[in-house]
C-alpha cells in the first residue's frame, strides 16, 4: 500500500532520479569474500566555516549581524506580502521588525547552524542561508534555512550565492559531502536543488514535524567527485559572456552542465575523479 503522501510526490521522484543519475561507488571484497567500500586515506576533520565573507561578483555573504542586518532583511521579506516565502521554513513570518530582530538575535551566537547575510553589490541586505549539520569528523555539511527576497529570487546573485557556500564547502573546507534537504511537498525547493546540480536519494517519511504539520523530508546531495563538474557549470552560467545586453542569461545552468560533460567525454576526460 503506498504511504501517504507518496502519490503526491512519487511522479516527481521518479523524474529527479531519471534525471540526475549517480554512478555507483567502486567496491572492493574483503578477506570474507565481502563488498566493502573504497578505502579513505584521509580521515583528518575538516576545518568548521570561518567567519570570514564569501565575496563574489553579484553578491557577498557576511555571518549574520541582527544590529547590522536586521532592518534590512526584514523590509527584504516584507515583499513577500502574501508571506509564501515562510511556508515551508519552521519560523516566521514576524509581525514586526522586534520580533524579527529578537528572533535573529537567538540565531547570531550560532555556529551549526551558522547563518549568513547575503547582499548585493548596492551592500543592501536581500536574503539568508546557513551552514547546519555540520560535521568536521564524517566531513558532511548541509545548506539549509534558505531565504531570499522575491527581489533576489532567480538572480544571477542568488545562483553565485549557492554556488559560493558549495566553493566554500569543497575547496576551502574539504568537505567530501553537501546536502540539501527540504519538505517533500515544497516543489520550488526541489526544483532549485535540481537546478543547481544535486542529486536527489530519496524521501524520509515522518523525518519531523513544524508547524502543527507534518514533515516527509527529501534528501538531496552533491558529493566531492561530482564537484568539479559542478564547479565548471557554475563558472561557466555566471561568466559575463553568458549574459546579454540587456542582463538575459544566454545558456541555462543545466544546459551547460551538459554539454561541459558532452565535451569532456568525447576529449576523453574523466570528469568524476575519485578523491577521499
Amino acid at each position: 500500500m503506498p504511504r501517504k503522501n507518496e502519490k503526491e510526490s512519487s511522479s516527481i521522484d521518479r523524474k529527479t532520479s531519471r534525471r540526475l543519475d549517480r554512478p555507483q561507488i567502486a567496491t572492493r571484497v574483503n578477506a570474507l569474500g565481502q563488498p566493502i567500500g573504497p578505502a579513505i586515506s584521509n580521515r583528518s576533520p575538516r576545518s568548521l566555516p570561518s567567519d570570514e565573507p564569501l565575496k563574489g561578483h553579484h553578491c557577498t555573504l557576511l555571518r549574520l549581524d541582527p544590529d547590522r542586518h536586521a532592518a534590512g532583511l526584514f523590509e527584504a521579506f516584507a515583499e513577500d506580502e502574501s508571506g509564501r516565502n515562510w511556508t515551508y521554513l519552521p519560523y516566521g513570518p514576524f509581525d514586526d521588525l522586534d520580533a524579527f530582530s529578537a528572533w535573529l538575535h537567538t540565531l547570531a551566537s550560532k555556529r551549526d547552524p551558522l547563518f549568513y547575510t547575503i547582499s548585493g553589490e548596492d551592500a543592501k541586505p536581500e536574503g539568508m542561508a546557513s551552514y547546519l549539520r555540520i560535521d568536521p569528523h564524517q566531513a558532511t555539511i548541509e545548506v539549509g534555512h534558505i531565504h531570499f527576497s522575491p527581489s533576489m529570487q532567480r538572480t544571477p546573485m542568488a545562483t553565485e550565492a549557492m554556488y559560493l557556500m558549495m566553493r566554500n564547502a569543497f575547496d576551502v573546507l574539504g568537505y567530501r559531502r553537501y546536502e540539501w534537504k527540504c519538505d517533500a511537498l515544497n516543489a520550488p525547493s526541489r526544483a532549485a536543488a535540481e537546478r543547481l546540480g544535486f542529486i536527489f536519494e530519496g524521501v524520509f517519511y515522518k523525518a519531523s514535524h513544524y508547524k502543527g504539520r507534518n514533515r516527509d523530508t527529501a534528501w538531496f546531495s552533491i558529493v566531492d567527485d561530482e564537484w568539479p563538474a559542478r564547479k565548471d557549470a557554475f563558472e561557466g552560467w555566471l561568466a559575463p559572456d553568458n549574459f546579454d545586453v540587456d542582463g538575459k542569461r544566454i545558456e541555462s545552468l543545466q544546459a551547460i552542465a551538459s554539454r561541459l560533460v558532452s565535451e569532456a567525454k568525447a576529449q576523453g576526460i574523466e570528469r568524476y575523479s575519485q578523491t577521499d
